[in-house]
């Protein structure tokens, strides 16, 4: 079939050769597609995206996250093997985390990562064939962000799709909710959302807002920011 975007595909579908139809001489294939020989495949079922004039995707709802490279995830440390780290970050399997992954870590100069620590990384190393490993620096070796997050926060989890929701720029969710309340915010494309606010009764606050704003548009989700605001000044 030829690929359109905005189309629903199933798994098992072959495309045409997507660099003749655009004619570019370089695609880039997202999560939910793959080249096998002349043809490109959908690997799972859900709508064909389109960035661009040659980066193409799936966008579908999935339970499992499946881990892809270079995406940022949020991690629980579950174990310390040498100078490894296992991390659950959600996949099939655990991923593997260097304590040199860190910026300014060396050999005397050890990071502070306990079992049970919640990370934000980015996936180095995604493929079927091997196990997923993290990094906590970008390509300069800085953290921009990325390490284990401080104390006091809340990690639950949520749908994917909400997760895309969120990190889109179209999506007012963190700018209305910002308006109303101070808190940190931290998502990752694993399904995992990370939250640190004033106290309890505003942390649950942000959390249920969150959750529910998967199927709403953006003046429901403002007008949901609003009556959340004045709720909780009269709590």
């Amino acid at each position: 079939m030829a690929a359109p975007s905005d189309v629903v595909l199933l798994a098992g579908d072959v495309l045409e050769d997507i660099s003749k139809l655009e004619g570019v001489s370089k695609i880039i294939l997202g999560p939910g597609l793959k080249r096998e020989s002349e043809k490109i495949v959908a690997t799972k079922c859900g709508i064909l995206k389109k960035k661009g004039q040659n980066t193409y995707w799936i966008d579908s709802c999935q339970k499992r996250y499946v881990p892809v490279r270079s995406e940022y995830v949020i991690g629980i440390v579950t174990a310390k093997a040498g100078d490894i780290f296992r991390v659950d970050i959600g996949g099939s399997e655990h991923a593997t985390l260097s304590y040199l992954a860190f910026e300014g870590a060396t050999k005397r100069n050890r990071p502070i990562v306990q079992i049970g620590d919640v990370l934000y990384a980015k996936l180095l190393v995604a493929s079927k064939d091997m196990e997923p490993e993290l990094v906590c620096v970008d390509g300069h070796g800085k953290s921009s962000g990325m390490g284990v997050l401080p104390d006091g926060g809340l990690m639950f989890q949520t749908s994917i799709n909400l997760i895309r929701k969120i990190l889109s720029p179209s999506c007012v969710l963190c700018k209305s909710l910002g308006y109303n309340f101070q808190f940190e915010l931290v998502a990752g494309l694993n399904g995992r959302v990370w939250i640190r606010c004033r106290d309890v009764k505003q942390t649950i606050a942000i959390r249920n807002a969150i959750l529910l704003s998967e199927t709403m548009t953006n003046e429901e989700i403002e007008l949901m920011s609003r009556k959340l605001a004045d709720a909780l000044a009269t709590f």
